[in-house]
């Protein structure tokens, strides 16, 4: 198959789903065995053909997707308007720790906080699929340990969670939204 034909392939069915593809999931639309770099490579060719478009073409943690510019989310959103979910400074801290800290128990979450964390946040995480028991630690009364999911990475564009901005900065932005 052209390379052309399988990069417009590749295009549909990143723009006909809601999900984000893997390379594992493109490679079965096709009858021939497609190598993995070739198929990067591919991608990386659509995202650049894209790259003055209002759409992006975006690795994620959980594969490639389409996505459009955040510039232009003002005019979409007036489209069909929705409230975006707000969320306490409780869920957000303990979001924080638990995503530049994992895994973690809830007794760690508490002793950085300095307050007992409430059920309600850490189901509120779950919920949004956030994050997720990865394990239990292996002291008396075995505390779950919680992580990051790749929901919460793709939810914020990212690939991996070295991507994440460091806590200094986003130390400095908190402190600013708190002063305004």
């Amino acid at each position: 198959m052209e390379p052309t034909t399988v990069k417009r392939v590749l295009e549909a069915a990143l723009l006909a789903t809601r999900e984000p593809l893997t390379l594992n999931e493109l490679k079965r639309m096709f009858d021939a065995e497609l190598a993995n770099d070739v198929l990067r490579k591919l991608l990386d060719e659509l995202r650049n053909e894209y790259a003055e478009r209002p759409v992006e073409l975006l690795q994620l943690a959980s594969g490639w997707r389409f996505r459009t510019r955040p510039e232009y989310a003002d005019y979409l959103q007036r489209l069909n308007p929705e409230k975006p979910p707000k969320y306490s400074r409780a869920v957000l801290e303990t979001l924080a720790i638990i995503a530049y800290r994992q895994p973690v128990t809830r007794g760690d979450i508490e002793e950085i906080r300095g307050v007992v964390v409430n059920t309600q946040v850490i189901r509120t995480l779950e919920e949004r699929g956030w994050i997720d028991v990865v394990g239990h630690r292996d002291t008396p009364g075995r505390p779950a340990l919680f992580a990051t999911t790749k929901h919460f990475l793709d939810d914020l564009g990212l690939r991996s969670l070295s991507e994440l901005p460091p806590l200094e900065q986003l130390a400095e932005t908190l402190e600013l939204n708190h002063a305004n």
